[in-house]
C-alpha cells in the first residue's frame, strides 16, 4: 500500500480523489473544466509513476511533481495554476508584508489615487485597505505572468483591480423601472412613491444602496422625466387639498389652488434637491467613497419637467453651507442634454437652457451633451429618439438593439442604452509602446497589437468570470429591474445579463505619443496618433465580430495614471523632452494644458479624435476670462453644433472665512485668510483641490492644474 508523507511528517493513504479535487480547483482558477477523458489520464499517470517510485512512503513534494508532471501533458496553463498555488504560502508571505506596508500607509499618511474618498475617515481607511488586498488576490489568481509583467512595466494599465472581479463598472440605471410598482430592497417592500418628496427620499435610497454594489460611475438617465409624473401625483394631491378647504363659491378659488399646487411643487422640487446634494456630498456609500452619481436633465418639455430641471440647475448654483458662505456640491454631476429643436431661440425650453448657462458660468456644472450635432451620440437620438448619457464622467455605450443585438434585426429594431453597465477598462500607454518597439527595433503595430490582443483576452475571461456571479450580490439591479432584462431570481447568475455590456479599451497620452514620434504636439501636427487610432478602432472592431462582445475605445480620464505612467516610462526609457520631462502625462486625445490657445482651435484640434473615441470621451476649455456668460454661451452652442460632449472649466475659490467668491485666489482678498476651499475640474468632473488646507488630489495631477492655460 502507498502513502503520502505530508509536510508535518504525519502519512496519509495514497487517494486518487484528493489529486481529482487538487488539479479541479487548478483548473477553476483559469476558468477551465476537464473532460472525463482528462481526469482518467491524470489519475492513472499519477498512480503509474508513484508505484514506479518503488516506495512505500512518498514524499508531498515528489507527489506534487508527479501531478505537475501529468498536468503538463494534459493542459500546461493549468499546470501552472497549480505551480502557483502550490507556492501561494511563501507567495502570501511576500503579499501580506506588501499590502501591510500600503495599509499602514494609509492609516497614517492617507491615499489620494481617488479625488472621491476621504482618507481621513476611519470607513474609508477599512475600504482601502480591503483594497491592497484584493488587488492583491487580482494580480496573484487571474492575471498570467505576461499581463503582470505588462501591468508592472506600463504598457498596460488594469483600472479597479480591487473590484474587478467581484462586480461591474460605470452604468446607467433605470430607476424609473424600479421605482413603478414598488420593488424590495433589504428585505423591506418599497410601495410606489405617491408624492415627489417621497420619490426623492426613495430615489436617493436607491442610490446609495445601489452604487455601494458596483465602482465607476453611477447615472440616472433622464432624470427629469423620471420624477415629472411624481409631481404630477404631488400637484393633484395639493390641489385637492386646498379645494377641501375652502369654499367653492369664493372668487377665485380655482386660481388660488391652482397657484398653491405649483408653489408647493416646486417647493418639493428644490427641497427633494437639496437632500439629494446632502446625501451624495456627505454620507460615504458602504464601499468608502462619495458615490460618483451624474443626472442628465434637459429633454423634458411638459411643466414639470421643466420645473424639475430649472430647480436642479438653481439649488445646485445656490451651493450649501451656511448663509453668507455656501457653495456648489460636487455631486451629483449635472449633464445637460441640448436638443436646438427645443433649446435654441425661441425653443419651448430656451428658458433651462438660460438657467442652464448661468449654473454653468457659475459652478461649471452642467456639463453640456449634444443631441442634435454631428456624430455617433446625436444620430441615435436624431435617428431613434434614444439618449446615451455618459455614465458617470465620459463612458458611452455602443448601440445594442431590441431584437437584433449588436446590428439591429430591421429597419424598426431600436437600439437599448438605458439599464446598461460597463464590465471595467484596460488602457494602453501608448508612447510606452512606440519606446518598446523603437528600442527593440520591431514595427510599431506588431508590438500595439500584441497589448491589444492581451486587452482583449483579460476582457474575455472577465466576462466569463462575472457571468458566474448571483443575482443577489445586486439585487435592485438583477432583480428589480434596475439592469436591462433584471428580472431574475436571487439564486440565478447574471451571464445571460452581460451580453449587451461593453468593455473598454482605454487610451492615455495621444500627445505625448506625437511627440515621441516626431517631436510636435498633436496641436501642431496630430497625423501619427490620428493614425494609430483608427487603427485601435479597425482592430476593435474586427475583435467586436469575432467576439460578439460590445468591445469600446475609450479615452482614459487619467487620474493618478496620470503620474504613474511618467513613472514607468522613466524607468524604462528616461526622460524624453516633452514626453516624460514633467511629472503627469496628457489626457486621452486632449491637447497639452500648456498649450496658449484660443477655446475654438481647442474643440476644432480635439475634434479630429471625437468619432474615434466613442465609448468615452468628453471635451472641455479654459475660460480665463472671469464669469464670462455671453463667451460660455456662444462656445457651448458652437459645442452643440459639432455633435461635442461640453465642459466649461473654470477655477472656484472660496474663502470659508468671511464667503468671499473669486475665481482663482490663493488669499481671500477681502479677510486675508488662507482658509479657501478650491474646486477644480479633475476630468470629465469636478473636485476638491483645496479643502481645510488640504488636497484630496495627488501631487502629479496637482502639477497639472497648476501648468494649465488652455485645459
Amino acid at each position: 500500500m502507498l502513502y503520502v508523507v505530508k509536510k508535518d511528517g504525519t502519512r496519509e493513504i495514497f487517494n486518487v480523489e484528493k489529486i481529482v479535487n487538487a488539479v479541479n480547483k487548478s483548473a477553476a482558477r483559469i476558468l477551465y473544466k476537464f473532460s472525463r477523458a482528462e481526469i482518467q489520464f491524470i489519475c492513472e499517470f499519477a498512480q503509474e509513476q508513484a508505484e514506479s517510485l518503488g516506495k512505500e512512503n512518498i514524499d508531498i513534494q515528489d507527489m506534487h511533481n508527479i501531478v505537475e508532471g501529468a498536468l503538463d501533458r494534459v493542459n500546461p496553463a493549468v499546470a501552472k495554476s497549480y505551480r502557483d498555488y502550490r507556492n501561494y504560502k511563501k507567495d502570501f508571505v511576500h503579499m501580506m508584508d506588501d499590502v501591510y506596508t500600503k495599509s499602514q500607509s494609509i492609516r497614517y499618511i492617507g491615499d489620494k489615487s481617488n479625488a472621491n474618498t476621504d482618507s481621513a475617515l476611519v470607513a474609508t481607511k477599512r475600504s482601502l485597505i480591503f483594497n491592497e488586498l484584493n488587488k492583491e488576490l487580482y494580480r496573484k489568481f487571474f492575471m498570467n505572468r505576461n499581463e503582470l509583467q505588462a501591468c508592472r512595466d506600463g504598457y498596460i494599465y488594469i483600472h479597479d483591480q480591487s473590484a474587478r472581479l467581484d462586480t461591474m463598472n460605470c452604468c446607467l440605471f433605470d430607476i424609473a423601472s424600479v421605482l413603478t410598482g414598488g420593488f424590495e430592497m433589504g428585505n423591506v417592500w418599497y410601495n410606489e412613491p405617491k408624492t415627489l418628496d417621497t420619490a426623492f427620499d426613495v430615489m436617493g435610497d436607491i442610490i446609495l444602496s445601489t452604487a455601494a454594489q458596483q465602482y465607476g460611475g453611477f447615472t440616472v438617465p433622464e432624470v427629469d422625466k423620471v420624477l415629472a409624473p411624481y409631481a404630477e401625483k404631488s400637484y393633484k394631491k395639493y390641489r385637492e387639498e386646498f379645494l377641501k378647504y375652502t369654499d367653492p363659491s369664493w372668487e377665485g378659488t380655482e386660481e388660488k389652488a391652482e397657484e398653491y399646487a405649483m408653489n408647493k411643487v416646486r417647493r418639493d422640487f428644490d427641497q427633494g434637491w437639496q437632500g439629494i446634494e446632502y446625501k451624495l456630498n456627505t454620507v460615504g456609500s458602504s464601499r468608502g467613497d462619495y458615490p460618483f452619481v451624474t443626472v442628465t436633465m434637459g429633454l423634458g418639455q411638459e411643466r414639470f419637467a421643466k420645473m424639475c430641471n430649472i430647480s436642479l440647475l438653481q439649488v445646485h448654483q445656490g451651493g450649501q453651507g451656511k448663509p453668507g458662505n455656501k457653495k456648489p456640491v460636487l455631486f451629483p454631476k449635472i449633464v445637460f442634454l441640448y436638443d436646438e429643436a427645443i433649446h435654441g431661440k425661441g425653443g419651448c425650453c430656451e428658458d433651462v437652457f438660460e438657467a442652464g448657462l448661468e449654473c454653468s458660468s457659475k459652478t461649471m456644472y452642467p456639463d453640456w451633451l449634444s443631441m442634435s450635432g454631428e456624430g455617433y451620440i446625436s444620430e441615435m437620438y436624431q435617428k431613434y429618439g434614444r439618449v446615451i448619457s455618459p455614465m458617470g464622467c465620459r463612458a458611452f455605450l455602443s448601440p445594442w438593439y431590441e431584437r437584433g443585438g449588436m446590428k439591429p434585426a430591421d429597419e424598426n429594431d431600436k437600439p437599448i442604452f438605458v439599464g446598461r453597465f460597463n464590465i471595467g477598462a484596460v488602457s494602453l500607454h501608448l508612447p510606452m509602446i512606440l519606446a518598446q518597439s523603437r528600442s527593440e527595433n520591431r514595427d510599431f503595430y506588431e508590438v500595439l497589437d500584441y497589448y491589444l490582443e492581451m486587452i482583449r483576452n483579460l476582457h474575455i475571461r472577465t466576462y466569463d468570470y462575472l457571468g458566474e456571479m448571483r443575482a443577489s450580490t445586486n439585487p435592485l439591479a438583477y432583480c428589480e429591474g434596475g439592469f436591462y432584462g433584471g428580472h431574475l431570481k436571487p439564486s440565478d447568475k447574471i451571464k445571460p445579463l452581460l451580453k449587451p455590456m461593453t468593455a473598454s479599451f482605454g487610451i492615455t497620452a495621444l500627445n505625448e505619443l506625437q511627440e515621441l514620434y516626431n517631436g510636435k504636439s498633436i496641436r501642431e501636427d496630430g497625423e501619427f496618433a490620428l493614425e494609430v487610432m483608427r487603427y485601435i478602432n479597425k482592430k476593435v472592431n474586427e475583435y467586436k465580430e469575432e467576439d460578439g462582445i460590445l468591445y469600446a475605445i475609450y479615452g482614459t480620464p487619467a487620474e493618478s495614471l496620470c503620474g504613474l505612467q511618467i513613472e514607468q516610462f522613466r524607468k524604462k526609457y528616461g526622460i524624453v523632452e516633452n514626453v516624460s520631462d514633467r511629472p503627469y502625462v496628457s489626457n486621452s486625445f486632449h491637447c497639452h494644458v500648456t498649450e496658449n490657445m484660443t477655446p475654438i482651435e481647442k474643440q476644432d484640434k480635439e475634434g479630429r479624435f471625437w468619432e474615434l473615441c466613442n465609448g468615452g470621451k468628453i471635451q472641455y476649455v479654459r475660460y480665463p476670462v472671469g464669469y464670462n456668460k455671453e463667451a460660455i454661451r456662444t462656445l457651448v452652442r458652437r459645442a452643440m453644433k459639432k455633435g461635442f460632449y461640453e465642459g466649461v472649466n473654470l477655477s472656484l475659490a472660496y474663502c470659508d472665512d468671511c464667503g468671499y467668491q473669486e475665481l482663482d485666489m490663493e488669499v481671500c482678498p477681502k479677510c486675508g485668510s488662507r482658509n479657501l476651499t478650491k474646486i477644480d475640474r479633475m476630468n470629465g468632473y469636478l473636485s476638491y483641490s483645496r479643502v481645510k488646507g488640504d488636497t484630496r488630489l495627488n501631487k502629479a495631477k496637482m502639477a497639472e492644474i497648476a501648468e494649465r492655460v488652455s485645459m
